[in-house]
């Protein structure tokens, strides 16, 4: 069921939304790119497999502490994907639930921040799992909301390039920030608990960049969907899946590709029996992460919109399985540094390219489901996949975690390559 603009035909409807489209896309398109810079900044201190890993495993001293509390972080992004969607679907502004949404996910980072100031040991830990399972709750309804928003203003010849130059631009702020963190909060106790103070500077930056979206000029679509309940549009879930097997295929092996990372909260702490996990090397191996992230960002944005997200999908799994081999050779920080600079560059553009990819399938209408299945089952995967890494680590070793990881990559990379056409070339 639909509901369409009441005074105007379909067709002018739509052609008027296109033409705000393009009246507002200069501010529009600048004020995604500085409110994802500030928002990126903050939130890869907290996504990057250094610092949150190895907070976790300072307070517990278990692996599958650390595998436990990213599944919490992920497993509440997976719960409320769905969730989300039904908030803003029916909705022909969205920008204003996503401040409420936004909010809440930032106060988790605050209240990471201070439980490693204010609180110690067990109690630390399990407060730091309980803000990592809200931030994930709500960055799984800010994930649709916010890609939804950005499919509403930016046009897909755009969209690669944008969040390319977003993430470039993020990844350079980020990575010095990192640096930093390691070097001077972590290595000096700032505040009495470096981990912390990193934690509270993400939170600075990524308040500053929710605050820019009021300067958005969201466009009112032509048609959006009737509002329908949560356990209403559940049931509709087949019948959404079965009617586009492209999108279907690509779901499994987004999901697929995301179990991957099972092994990322274990890189780091690989690295540190390797060459030990003090403040400097934390921060060398994070530079190297997000410096790479950044300075392959752009580049993969400009190839998607060459080529496609599909031909960057499969490149960046390969680049990820590479790294993750090399890293079996790897005796000193400078090759850790390039095992990181690798994971950076194919873990940052799998994400660009799969969060991409699913604005291309289907109409308008059904948009936000479609974002909130693929990320639900991308997150339930990344959730899955530090858990099942923590047992792994605890009955076998580091090394079967790392195979395991590049055994699902490249059962994604083999779907996608034979199963999957690119869906831009569709009429």
């Amino acid at each position: 069921m639909t509901e369409a603009a009441p005074d105007k035909s379909l067709a002018e409807a739509e052609k008027a939304f296109d033409e705000q489209v393009r009246r507002d896309l200069p501010r529009n398109y600048a004020v995604n790119l500085v409110h994802g810079l500030l928002g990126q900044t903050g939130f890869r201190l907290v996504h990057a497999p250094t610092f949150v890993p190895a907070f976790i495993y300072i307070l517990s001293g278990s692996e599958l502490a650390v595998g436990l509390a990213l599944a919490a972080q992920h497993f509440g992004a997976a719960s409320s994907s769905l969730l989300g969607a039904t908030l803003i679907e029916h909705r022909k502004k969205v920008i204003p639930i996503g401040f409420v949404i936004g909010g809440l996910m930032r106060v988790q980072v605050l209240g990471l921040a201070l439980a490693g100031l204010f609180l110690d040991g067990q109690v630390a830990f399990i407060a730091s799992c309980l803000f990592l399972g809200l931030f994930g709750f709500f960055n799984g309804m800010q994930a649709v909301v916010f890609n939804y928003m950005m499919s509403k203003v930016i046009p897909v010849s755009l969209r690669g390039r944008l969040t390319g130059l977003r993430n470039f631009m993020a990844g350079l702020t980020a990575s010095g920030v990192a640096y930093l963190g390691g070097q001077y909060f972590i290595e000096t106790n700032a505040l009495g608990n470096g981990y912390s103070a990193t934690f509270l500077t993400a939170f600075i930056l990524t308040s500053i960049g929710l605050g820019l979206l009021a300067f958005i000029r969201e466009p009112v679509p032509p048609v959006v969907r009737a509002q329908a309940s949560f356990f209403g549009r559940m049931k509709e879930l087949p019948a959404l899946l079965r009617a586009d097997r492209g999108f279907t295929r690509f779901f499994i092996a987004r999901s697929l590709g995301a179990l991957g990372t099972i092994a990322v909260p274990f890189y780091v702490l690989y690295a540190g029996e390797v060459v030990g996990l003090s403040g400097t090397n934390l921060g060398i191996l994070s530079l190297a992460f997000l410096l790479s992230q950044t300075a392959t960002n752009l580049g993969w944005g400009a190839l998607a919109d060459k080529t496609g997200n599909r031909f960057v999908f499969m490149a960046t799994l390969i680049t990820w399985i590479l790294s993750t081999v090399l890293l079996f050779f790897a005796n000193d920080i400078i090759l850790l540094g390039l095992v990181f600079a690798g994971l950076g560059a194919g873990l940052g553009g799998f994400q660009i390219s799969s969060q991409n990819m699913v604005l291309e399938f289907g109409d308008r209408q059904d948009l936000p489901m479609r974002i909130a299945i693929s990320n639900m089952g991308n997150s339930f995967m990344m959730g899955l996949g530090p858990l099942m890494g923590g047992f792994v680590a605890l009955w076998f070793s580091y090394t079967a975690v790392f195979w395991c990881a590049m055994a699902f990559m490249c059962i994604a990379l083999l779907m996608v390559a034979l199963l999957i056409d690119e869906p831009r070339n569709r009429t």
